[in-house]
């Protein structure tokens, strides 16, 4: 097994966090953090790009993946909306259709760490698909895979579009055809048995949906999917990530302005463990669980996330630094949930 050794060390270093030496180790996380430093990528979205990368809190995982040979770079997904491809109905509505494929994929999630995905469109996470409240959306997914898949979406749809039964065998296609409610981040993942191992090897994505007259102007958005990496299959998380790789945004800093109104929308996915979490330094941000009501219902700099859990941060930083943001779980954190805002004037 060509990650035995690393999955070895990984299980130590686990097993280290939860001994209950994680404080101590986030508290020089944060020490190393502080004194790192990164050029700016102007190609990326507004995040750090290829190239521009830098130390990460575990040693053996200094050099970086092979994004190119993965096919998906997570500052790239950051930014990526699918609209689709737009078109009118006789009655006057706009018509969205996608195009969706399961694939299986052998990526490296790791330096010199392989995993053998499902994905859709092989990328890690899926599409961000993108649609207004009201559109009427036509997905056509086919499966690539080796194995049985599905869609399910969350949102309100017939019962013949959710995902569950029709169970698209290995080189069919299922179109799925809904209209787009409510608005809100959504999210949507293979709901095929078993589950579990379905969605933790990767089908899953964001689904989000505008408010028909849309929402007040952000000077940045950004999609953030919340997920595990279950190396050795023992149902037990190896590596915690923001959109697919650990401490990518560690490496690849994500670009603010001071005064800038930074929109996330946030979506957890994580399976094998029952609450994730997100926490921003140094800031405060308004929060819109699922994203369905337009006034925030608290103002925080933490939340928590139960698994399908989602919604919409927003923010501003007052001064210009390096602010951490990571799962306000030491062990999560330690293991790769976590990523840095470089803040300029």
């Amino acid at each position: 097994m060509p990650n035995s050794g690393i999955i070895e060390s990984l299980a130590s270093r686990r097993e280290f966090l939860k001994a209950g030496f994680g404080t101590a180790a986030l508290a020089a996380l944060g020490t190393v953090t502080a004194v790192r430093t990164a050029r700016a990528c102007s190609e990326c979205g507004g995040a750090g790009g290829p190239g521009d990368t830098m130390a990460v809190p575990m040693p053996m995982l200094n050099s970086d993946v092979n994004h190119a040979a993965n096919g998906f770079h997570p500052s790239e997904i950051l930014t990526d909306f699918d609209w689709g491809r737009e078109s009118r109905l006789p009655d006057g509505r706009t018509l969205r259709e996608y195009s969706i494929s399961a694939v299986d994929k052998t990526i490296e999630v790791a330096s010199g760490i392989t995993y053998p995905a499902f994905l859709f469109n092989g990328r890690l996470p899926g599409p961000t698909l993108r649609a207004r409240e009201g559109d009427r959306l036509r997905i056509t997914f086919t499966n690539g895979s080796a194995h049985p898949h599905t869609m399910h979406f969350h949102g309100i749809h017939p019962g013949a579009m959710d995902g569950v039964f029709e169970q698209v065998k290995p080189g069919r296609s299922f179109v799925y055809e809904f209209d787009a409610e409510p608005f809100g981040v959504h999210l949507y993942h293979c709901h095929t048995a078993p589950l579990a191992k379905h969605i933790a090897k990767g089908l899953y994505g964001t689904f989000i949906i505008d408010p028909a007259q849309g929402r007040p102007a952000a000077d940045k958005e950004f999609v953030m999917v919340l997920s595990g990496i279950d190396i050795d299959f023992d149902d037990e998380n190896d590596f915690y990530v923001v959109n697919g790789i650990p401490f990518h945004y560690d490496r690849y800093p994500i670009q603010l302005k001071v005064g800038e109104l930074v929109r996330i929308y946030v979506v957890n996915i994580l399976e094998y463990d029952p609450i994730n979490s997100f926490h921003v330094h140094a800031n405060f941000f308004h929060y819109y669980p699922t994203g369905t009501i337009l006034t925030p219902s608290e103002f925080t700099d933490t939340i928590s996330l139960v698994q399908g859990q989602r919604g919409i941060m927003e923010f501003r930083y007052k001064f210009p630094g390096r602010y951490m943001f990571h799962a306000h779980k030491t062990e999560f954190a330690e293991l790769g949930w976590t990523g840095l805002f470089d803040v300029t004037a």
